[in-house]
């Protein structure tokens, strides 16, 4: 294996100037970093997709921060986001989204020009780490969730078209005893499909009281027990909107457990449409975001990004589909 002295030799500069241009340093003039890199392609001092990654200004390393891996939709959307991105010769780094943590450590890595952009898939309002790479332009693109006024590109689910097809689906079969359990408003999936759900139902007439519009942490357990105190209260609602089928599954728990028969006494919807939701088991009727146009899309509004960093923003709204199954035909 050559030493940097070889290198320096082999090149006609300095060790230092080897050292300047393999730290990627700006002070080198850019025929002497050409010489440097050629001599380092050629002897394999640093591999060759290193040299190159030098010379582009590129990693080769696409960040994603992805939401509670829990929630069995985000593995779905993790092998989706794999696929665009390393079928295009590239490579993934992933982060857990707990707190802010995970996207401090994105924009750590951005900074540091350790990934060359990162895809966020559970961003909220009050992201402070976020917030601050977008205002630096840092290159980043939402998926799944958004941010108003976010200066990136953003690709999601049309939330308040999906929460209206729930309402529709519920009113076309008479269903007016309804709820909506969903999450905190700072998670946009959460509040766009509660809004599109409850103007729906507006429109026609139908105003769902405060107490039956419920906000959990997204988690099977606080939607079972949401679910199972609607249960128990005589005359009750018994047409459930779920933000996510996490949710959801959590409610057909409950009305297990207070035998409510599915869907003679009780009916329930979800979304997201994960691979379970279609389970015997659950049966779920849901609604269906194309999570592979989802993620392909968003991968490429990145690279696009990185290639042309003056290009308007934009958001991309997929249009979701209702599948219907035995929880409520």
């Amino acid at each position: 294996m050559p030493t940097s002295k070889d290198i320096a030799r082999l090149a006609g500069v300095s060790q230092t100037t080897v050292s300047r241009v393999l730290l990627g340093k700006p002070n080198v003039r850019e025929e002497t970093r050409q010489k440097v890199l050629s001599v380092l392609d050629g002897t394999g001092y640093v591999a060759n997709e290193q040299a190159r990654a030098m010379r582009t200004r590129r990693t080769g390393t696409i960040g994603v921060v992805t939401g509670r891996i829990t929630n069995p939709f985000y593995p779905e959307l993790i092998d989706a986001l794999g696929t665009a991105i390393t079928g295009r010769g590239l490579r993934m780094t992933l982060w857990a989204s707990d707190a802010d943590s995970g996207e401090r450590a994105a924009m750590e890595a951005m900074r540091g020009r350790l990934v060359d952009g990162v895809v966020f898939t559970a961003a909220t309002k009050g992201s402070p780490p976020l917030a601050a790479a977008l205002r630096a332009n840092l290159p980043a693109v939402l998926i799944i969730r958004s941010l108003d006024g976010a200066r990136c590109d953003q690709i999601t689910s049309d939330n308040l078209t999906g929460g209206a097809l729930a309402a529709e689906h519920f009113l076309a079969r008479g269903r007016r005893d309804v709820a909506v359990i969903g999450g905190d408003d700072g998670v946009s999936t959460s509040r766009e499909r509660r809004a599109g759900f409850l103007d729906r139902l507006r429109e026609e007439g139908v105003e769902v009281p405060p107490e039956y519009v419920i906000d959990t942490d997204f988690s099977h357990d606080s939607a079972k027990s949401a679910a199972r105190a609607l249960f128990s209260e005589a005359g009750g609602p018994r047409a459930l909107f779920c933000v996510n089928d996490v949710v959801a599954f959590g409610v057909l728990d409950a009305a297990r457990e207070r035998g409510v028969a599915i869907p003679r006494d009780a009916v329930v919807i979800g979304y997201d449409d994960v691979k379970m939701a279609s389970w015997d088991l659950f049966d779920l009727t849901t609604l269906s975001q194309p999570v592979e146009q989802i993620a392909e899309l968003g991968v490429a509004k990145l690279l696009s990004r990185l290639d042309d960093p003056t290009r308007p923003f934009e958001h991309h709204r997929f249009q979701p589909e209702l599948r219907i199954r035995g929880s409520a035909p």
